[in-house]
């Protein structure tokens, strides 16, 4: 019988991981509050917010907050 037909097939036994559509997840989010309000002194409002924006959005691509941070005070 041809392998196309019935048995494992190898993309079903080894899912790829879903992307969640640019969402940041409750940990992540939580994680993201955690460090705002610990640089939400050294920051004006626009500033915060921009900060904010800047990290949600390596946040969404797999960076951890301390490495999203780095990143973007070295540019």
């Amino acid at each position: 019988m041809p392998q196309h037909y019935g048995g494992s097939n190898e993309e079903n036994s080894n899912p790829k991981p879903k992307s969640n559509g640019g969402k940041l997840s409750d940990k992540q989010k939580a994680q993201l509050k955690k460090h705002m309000d610990k640089h939400k002194d050294d920051m004006s409002p626009s500033e915060a917010k921009s900060h904010r924006m800047k990290m949600m959005s390596r946040m969404r691509r797999g960076m951890s907050v301390a490495k999203a941070h780095k990143d973007i005070m070295s540019s």
